[in-house]
C-alpha cells in the first residue's frame, strides 16, 4: 500500500503532518482518529513508517467474481481487517477481539470512536464500546488523531477528487492505565471516550455535537424525505390548483358562449 498508493497520494496531495514524534518506532498503540471521508484510512498511514490496521466489514472480504476478489485485494493491501458482523452481538464484540489481537501483536490498531463519517464536518460523540474496552484490556496508549480537510477533498457525490492539501495532527499518547480491570464498568468507558473525543476536537478544531453522527445522519435523511415529500405535496397542489382553475374557466367560456 505504501508504495502502490501512499507514495502516489502523498506526491499528488502533500499532506501536512504535525505531531509525528508522537507515533511509537515500536511497540503497540491505539490511534483514535475523527472521521470526515473515506480517504482517512489511506491518508493516515501513508504518512506513517510503521503498519496501522482498521477494521472493515466482512462482506468486502467475502464477495464473490472478479471485482470481489479485487476488493478483497484492495482492502488487505491498505491493511484493512474484516470483522464477520453475524455474531450473536455483532461488530462490537468481533471489532473489539480484532483489536485486542493486533494489539497483542505489537501493531498499531486504528479506530474511529465516532462509528461513521461526520455527515457535515461537525465531531460527533464517540461509541464507548471498541476504543475503550480495547484500551483497557491491553492497556496500549491511546493517541488521538485529527484529520484536517479531507472531506473537501471528494465530497459525497463527487466522482473526482479535489487536489489540495489535507492535514493530520497527531496528539500525545493518553495513558489510562489508572482504570486497569474496569473495562466492563460503562461509566469508566463513557469517560474514557469522552476524554479522547475532548483531545480529538482541540487537535481538530471541529464543532462538537453531542449525538451520535448516526443519529445525525438518520435526522438529515429524514429532514430530507420530509423535504422531499413537502415538495412533491406541494407539486401536487399546484397541479389540482391549475386543474380546478383551467375546469372553471372552461365552464365560464361555455356560459359565454351559451349567452
Amino acid at each position: 500500500m505504501k508504495f502502490s498508493i501512499g507514495g502516489p497520494l502523498k506526491l499528488a496531495f502533500r499532506p501536512w503532518v504535525e505531531g509525528l514524534e508522537n507515533i511509537p518506532a515500536e511497540g503497540p498503540a491505539i490511534l483514535a482518529s475523527n472521521h470526515l471521508s473515506f480517504s482517512d484510512s489511506f491518508f493516515l498511514p501513508a504518512v506513517l513508517d510503521r503498519k496501522v490496521t482498521f477494521i472493515a466489514k466482512a462482506e468486502y472480504f467475502t464477495t464473490p467474481g472478479i471485482k470481489g476478489r479485487m476488493t478483497a485485494a484492495f482492502f488487505k493491501g491498505v491493511g484493512q481487517l474484516p470483522v464477520d458482523r453475524s455474531g450473536a452481538r455483532g461488530a462490537g464484540e468481533a471489532a473489539i477481539k480484532s483489536g485486542i489481537d493486533v494489539i497483542e501483536r505489537g501493531e498499531l490498531f486504528g479506530i474511529y470512536p465516532e462509528g461513521t463519517r461526520s455527515p457535515d464536518g461537525r465531531l460527533y460523540r464517540g461509541k464507548p464500546g471498541g476504543l475503550a474496552r480495547v484500551a483497557l484490556a491491553t492497556g496500549a496508549p491511546v493517541i488521538p488523531v485529527a484529520m484536517i480537510d479531507t472531506e473537501k477533498i471528494q465530497p459525497p457525490g463527487k466522482v473526482m477528487p479535489k487536489l489540495m492539501r489535507p492535514g493530520i495532527r497527531i496528539g500525545k499518547p493518553l495513558d489510562f492505565s489508572r482504570y486497569n480491570g474496569m473495562e466492563h464498568d460503562r461509566f469508566v468507558l463513557r469517560a474514557v471516550t469522552d476524554e479522547v473525543m475532548y483531545e480529538i476536537m482541540k487537535l481538530s478544531g471541529q464543532e462538537y455535537v453531542d449525538m451520535y453522527a448516526t443519529a445525525a445522519k438518520r435526522q438529515i435523511a429524514e429532514a430530507a424525505k420530509a423535504d422531499k415529500d413537502a415538495e412533491k405535496a406541494a407539486k401536487a397542489a399546484l397541479a389540482q390548483a391549475e386543474k380546478q382553475a383551467a375546469k372553471e374557466a372552461e365552464q365560464a367560456e361555455k356560459e359565454r358562449s351559451g349567452s
